[in-house]
């Protein structure tokens, strides 16, 4: 037998001494350092394994996870809260699988970011008569008019904010339809999931202040707007897959909006007229979080 056939077989079997800080084990983990001491080469079907398990959370318990997470709203949140954790999915790996997924989705499924209505081929305008093609040349004539105003009038502003944010602006919207297009979609997947990521520690203080005398703590709070931003992102997946079902659409979105303040319920308790103001406030400041980000988004984009 060669040598390095040796060397292999003595590499797979159990170490008795712990390879990474050199502690005598006996198991199939070292009780100082927790490396396990059945060590190989992983194959390529190993890595794979690997790199879904860390980063898209597909294995058993996601499963469980996801059962609880899609129909009994907040009662994950309770589990983790109450000590019953090893058998679910952390909540920041459910929150950052199921918001890949869904961008992914969303990139795969082509939506455009801005819509360029001037762009649409002359043969797929409706024909009119000479009359109203006459009036409507006319009305177009202004239009552009108009908007060039509008955006002259938005690089003014940005210029007063920053010149260096004015001029930005004013090669971003001096940019072909297709091109601004293409700009506002990669600006789109390159800042949005950082941006929505970065708020949930916002929306976690949100609950705080809206559960102020409760005795729950800030973690508890983060944790709950991991599940529950968790949860829509995939409903928003399951959302995009149904393009054309208007119907199982408009069910999902139906449990979207009714699903935040049954969790609410299940979490922190008290009457469905609390809830419901709380919820509504809730909603109103995470709607104006989200445009806040947006804008440095846009701001981050046009100084680049």
């Amino acid at each position: 037998m060669s040598t390095l056939t040796t060397d292999a077989i003595d590499y797979r079997q159990h170490a008795g001494t712990c390879k990474n800080c050199g502690a005598t084990t006996s198991g199939n983990f070292c009780q100082a350092c927790g490396q396990a001491t059945h060590l190989h080469v992983p194959s390529a079907r190993e890595f794979l394994h690997e790199f879904l398990s860390h980063y898209v959370a597909l294995e058993g318990k996601l499963w469980r996870s996801l059962k609880l997470l899609l129909f009994k709203p907040g009662f994950l949140t309770r589990e983790y809260i109450e000590g019953r954790r090893v058998r679910y999915v952390e909540p920041l790996r459910l929150y950052l699988s199921f918001s890949i997924i869904f961008f992914f989705l969303v990139k795969l499924s082509g939506v455009e970011i801005i819509e360029n209505e001037t762009d649409a081929p002359p043969d797929a305008r409706p024909a009119v008569s000479a009359p109203a093609a006459a009036m409507a040349g006319r009305e177009v004539a202004r239009q552009p008019q108009d908007f060039t105003e509008f955006e002259r009038d938005v690089v003014r502003e940005l210029g007063t904010v920053s010149p260096r944010l004015g001029k930005g602006a004013e090669k971003f919207l001096g940019l072909p339809g297709e091109q601004k297009s293409a700009a506002a979609k990669s600006a789109f997947f390159s800042y949005a999931p950082y941006a929505i990521f970065l708020l949930m520690p916002i929306f976690a203080l949100y609950l705080k202040l809206l559960y102020l005398g409760s005795g729950r703590r800030y973690g508890e709070h983060f944790l709950f707007a991991l599940h529950s931003n968790a949860f829509a992102f995939f409903m928003l997946s399951l959302f995009v897959v149904a393009n054309g079902w208007d119907f199982v659409r408009f069910l999902l979105l139906l449990w979207l909006v009714a699903y935040l303040p049954t969790a609410m319920r299940r979490v922190y308790g008290g009457g469905r007229l609390v809830t419901a103001l709380r919820w509504i406030t809730l909603v109103a400041l995470h709607l104006l979080s989200l445009v806040a980000a947006v804008a440095v988004a846009v701001g981050l984009v046009l100084v680049n």
